[in-house]
């Protein structure tokens, strides 16, 4: 069975990107967002949820197969499709795994505290087009590892 690619498209910068390599490479597009971004792209199909805490990576989770490419930035999703058994890149190309897992879920616990603490954390910068150029790196060479390409 060919994987799928859902992406957790509230706020994701590179899902033009992500449509051109799925259509070259023949996998379908699912987009996940919430009633407060509305998204339709030629390519993809769109999935649109009530908002609410988490409505829409609840959604993506019940949709994943083992196997399954999902693009996200976030650690709490990335954990829970891990446990499916899906492949995960965030925006910027870097992937998600049971190795780094356990690890990006303690920082975000600890910039967490530290901002309920009063504290600041710094925010991401200025997306650039080396970002985009290492995310379509990534994600093609991802594809076609899955799908036994050389």
């Amino acid at each position: 069975m060919m994987p799928q690619i859902l992406v957790d498209a509230d706020g994701c910068p590179v899902v033009d990107e992500t449509i051109m390599l799925a259509k070259r490479y023949g996998l379908e597009v699912t987009l996940i967002t919430d009633t407060a971004h509305v998204m339709n792209r030629e390519g993809a199909t769109t999935i649109t949820v009530e908002k609410g805490s988490d409505s829409a990576d609840f959604r993506l989770v019940n949709l994943v197969r083992k196997g399954d490419i999902i693009i996200t930035q976030d650690y709490g999703l990335a954990a829970m499709v891990l446990s499916k058994g899906g492949h995960i890149l965030n925006q910027n190309g870097s992937r998600y795994t049971n190795e780094n897992i356990d690890g990006l879920l303690m920082s975000r616990h600890i910039g967490k505290k530290i901002r309920r603490a009063g504290g600041r954390t710094k925010g991401p910068s200025k997306r650039t087009k080396e970002q985009d150029d290492r995310f379509v790196y990534a994600l093609e060479a991802l594809i076609r590892e899955i799908l036994q390409i050389n």
